[in-house]
């Protein structure tokens, strides 16, 4: 906050005096705009400032106060060593202490009147302050300075905007990797709305199983949204050439007086490549200032692209001047409707493409030249609210502080990687929304109840937070926000019916054990990661320095947020399943690596047994080592080698035997055909089933009893267990986790996972009719 200071004067001529006649009074100070108003222009927005303008003030009339006492008491003084005559009066008082006491009567009276008028003035500074604080307050609210509310009391308006109106965003966004940077555009809206917001996404079929999911998720107060499926669009403009790397996407925005709703007159367009940094209200507010026959408000162009000065050979499309940049736009819908839009950039493109063959800049080189030729329609907007890091771009003109920017516009192919002498500073501003945890925008617009928002369950707000089991409770009852495909991923299933995808989780921590997997395992794969924001930048960025990764395509990273205590393992293998796109699901674990050739032997095997009953469980068994550096076995005969040697285990076999017991390791040596074992209690295989298994139960997060729970609940549905003799995987060494960590060291975990084992156990029973007993 900044504090303008005006200097008073420092002395005032005594009341009564010659001079006096000449001074102003405290009513014409505050009548004078360049005295007492001037001296402090602050909102009435914190008392704090109020008293700090008014002590100033205050300091003034004190010393003039203890300057008169002083006076009083040195006049007394000499009056007394001056006269010496006798008393004559009843008082006993001589002529000279006559002439004192009315001397002091006189300032006294004097004092009195200044008190009063100091006591006036306080009261007409406080009421001039406050009405200019109510002045300020309404010109913020209505954008007239006819405001009629208290600035004591909630502004019910922000640059001209209601506070409860609905800003309309529309974006549009396809593919995989679109829908991850739109993320960072959400985030940066969010973070500085004070509205509510209504989305528009015209997204492909990827994108909007992606954002569907993230939406719903993340579950924030006060925003709503809308998708419109490009594939409804695409005949509209797929018959325009376009040389740029959006392809036909880039030229959806010509569509949306089409596709978005009629009812929707006005509606802000943002590039997914743009980063907001103040309130979007600030731009919506820019509606009110277009002509009537302004319908499209742009900033312009900051490069020299449209002059055709880049090259020798360089034929830009026709534009206005610089031309327009698109990444940032105000469209008045229904003006738009009625002026025949469609039509006319229709008209006009088919014109230019007889010369010009293609548009370069999609949509951007069609609106220009429809601007071009009807200036009348658009508004210019300030150039603060399209920051663009284009190549050769001239933005360094629009800004002179850091609070100029409203906007940047990443508009490069290079994105953070284009040269710009700023670079860093917008890199650093980027990568904050990049790695802001997106759950602390879950925040409510308070007074804004009358705009629909998405609340959670009321299941969390009846539990007992007295219960010693709440934490595990209300894990299960959270709503992760959950981010699908965060890679791209390009994979059509085998034509046979029996492609199997591997399903398994991670956290950062075992993120260096996706490459091995990988080496091991040649078909489509399925992975959830729980992390951070943070985190999943690094993982990001992780995968582009890996080439075994990067050449991956048929790997789908599905990011879910870190939210609460444990690790809703549960819920992650869940996600992981729900999104497999082939018949099986082989389920494991991120710390085993399958046999070589595992993929090629499971298709096999499914294709040659003809399962025709969908409750099977096909047992891949497990073994372990305790060595880091294993030379991994080729075949079956090599590991029953290596494990007569000792260096690998039945898993598990000297800590929790009933695990993987049931799987018959001594018949599975000499085994040469699928063998069907029992199901016992605490067994948790790895197993291969169709996708349509029976989800996890997520009340079991952190340690213990996830995998048992769901082995339990198939074999209650008529699930058999079928060991496959010719497949192994095996468990690599590594630290424990922090929930195991937890359950060895916590009573109360442990007990916690009793009461939860009894209550599935009880719901399983009622569920399928069942009469499970726990040992």
């Amino acid at each position: 906050m900044q504090f303008n200071f005006q200097i008073l004067p420092t002395s005032l001529p005594l009341i009564g005096s010659q001079e006096s006649s000449d001074i102003q009074t405290p009513s014409d100070w505050l009548s004078n705009k360049e005295g007492i108003l001037n001296y402090a222009k602050i909102s009435r927005r914190s008392k704090r400032v109020v008293s700090v303008r008014f002590s100033h003030t205050r300091r003034w009339w004190c010393g003039l106060l203890l300057g008169v006492v002083l006076g009083c008491a040195v006049a007394a003084t000499i009056l007394t060593r001056l006269d010496g005559s006798d008393p004559t009066n009843v008082l006993g008082l001589t002529p000279r202490e006559v002439r004192l006491a009315e001397r002091v009567r006189e300032m006294e009276q004097q004092n009195q009147l200044l008190r009063r008028q100091l006591s006036i003035s306080q009261n007409q500074l406080i009421q001039a302050w406050g009405a200019e604080g109510e002045e300020n307050t309404d010109k913020l609210g209505d954008g007239t300075g006819n405001g009629e509310q208290s600035a004591t009391k909630c502004k019910e308006k922000e640059f001209g905007v209601p506070k409860c109106e609905v800003l309309q965003i529309a974006i549009v966004c396809a593919g995989y990797n679109s829908s991850r940077s739109v993320v960072t555009l959400l985030k940066s809206l969010l973070f500085n709305r004070r509205n509510p917001l209504h989305f528009h996404m015209i997204a492909d079929a990827k994108a909007q199983v992606v954002l569907h999911t993230l939406f719903s998720s993340w579950n924030v107060p006060h925003v709503e949204v809308s998708f419109y499926l490009t594939d409804n669009l695409a005949a509209d403009i797929s018959w325009v050439p376009n040389k740029h790397y959006s392809g036909v996407f880039g030229l959806m925005k010509l569509t949306l007086n089409k596709a978005l709703p009629s009812t929707l007159k006005k509606v802000i367009v943002l590039d997914t490549d743009i980063t907001v940094a103040t309130d979007i209200a600030e731009l919506w507010n820019l509606f009110s200032k277009f002509g009537p026959k302004q319908y499209i408000g742009l900033v312009e162009n900051q490069s020299d692209w449209y002059l055709g000065k880049l090259w020798k050979s360089h034929r830009p499309w026709p534009a206005l001047g610089r031309g327009y940049n698109t990444g940032v736009i105000l469209i008045r819908l229904d003006v738009m409707r009625r002026s025949k839009w469609s039509q006319k950039w229709k008209l006009i493109a088919e014109r230019d493409l007889t010369t010009l063959f293609s548009t370069q800049l999609a949509d951007q080189d069609i609106i220009n030249a429809v601007i071009k030729q009807h200036s009348e329609i658009v508004y210019n907007l300030p150039c603060q609210w399209n920051v663009q890091l284009s190549d050769n771009t001239r933005s360094e003109l629009c800004y002179l502080e850091v609070m100029d920017l409203k906007a940047i516009h990443w508009n490069s192919p290079k994105k953070l990687k284009v040269k710009n002498k700023h670079v860093e500073f917008f890199r650093n501003l980027h990568l904050t929304f990049l790695e802001y945890d997106g759950n602390l925008l879950r925040r409510e617009l308070f007074g804004c109840n009358n705009s629909r928002s998405i609340t959670s369950s009321n299941s969390l707000a009846q539990l007992n937070e007295e219960d010693e089991c709440y934490e595990f409770r209300r894990a299960r009852q959270t709503n992760y926000r959950t981010h699908l495909f965060f890679l791209d991923y390009e994979y059509d299933p085998t034509t046979d019916g029996y492609d199997v995808t591997l399903v398994a989780t991670l956290s950062m921590d075992r993120l260096q054990m996706v490459e091995q997997l990988l080496t091991h395992w040649d078909g489509p794969v399925s992975l959830t990661l729980y992390m951070s924001d943070a985190e999943a930048q690094q993982f990001l960025s992780y995968t582009q320095s890996s080439e075994i990764i990067a050449t991956r395509k048929n790997v789908a990273y599905h990011v879910v947020y870190k939210e609460g205590n444990f690790y809703p393992v549960n819920f992650l293998r869940n996600v992981g399943v729900q999104h497999v796109n082939t018949p099986y699901v082989f389920l494991t674990d991120i710390d085993f690596l399958p046999m070589f050739g595992l993929y090629v032997y499971l298709r096999k095997t499914l294709q040659n047994i003809h399962p025709d009953d969908s409750k099977k469980a096909w047992v891949v068994p497990a073994f372990e080592t305790q060595r880091y550096r294993l030379s991994f076995p080729r075949s079956k005969a090599e590991l029953l080698n290596r494990l007569d040697m000792g260096e690998l285990f039945t898993f598990r076999y000297h800590v929790w035997t009933k695990g993987h017991a049931p799987t018959n390791f001594a018949k599975w040596r000499t085994a040469t055909t699928p063998y069907k074992v029992p199901w016992e209690q605490d067994f948790e295989p790895y197993i291969v089933v169709r996708k349509d298994v029976p989800e996890y139960d997520t009340r079991f997060v952190g340690f213990g009893w996830n995998k048992v729970s769901h082995i339990m609940e198939l074999h209650v549905m008529g699930f058999e267990f079928i060991v496959l003799p010719n497949a192994f995987i095996i468990h690599m060494p590594h630290a424990p986790s922090l929930d195991i960590a937890k359950f060895r060291t916590s009573p109360q975990y442990k007990r916690c996972v009793k009461i939860l084992k009894r209550e599935f156990v009880d719901d399983v029973n009622q569920k399928h009719n069942s009469d499970i007993a726990l040992q």
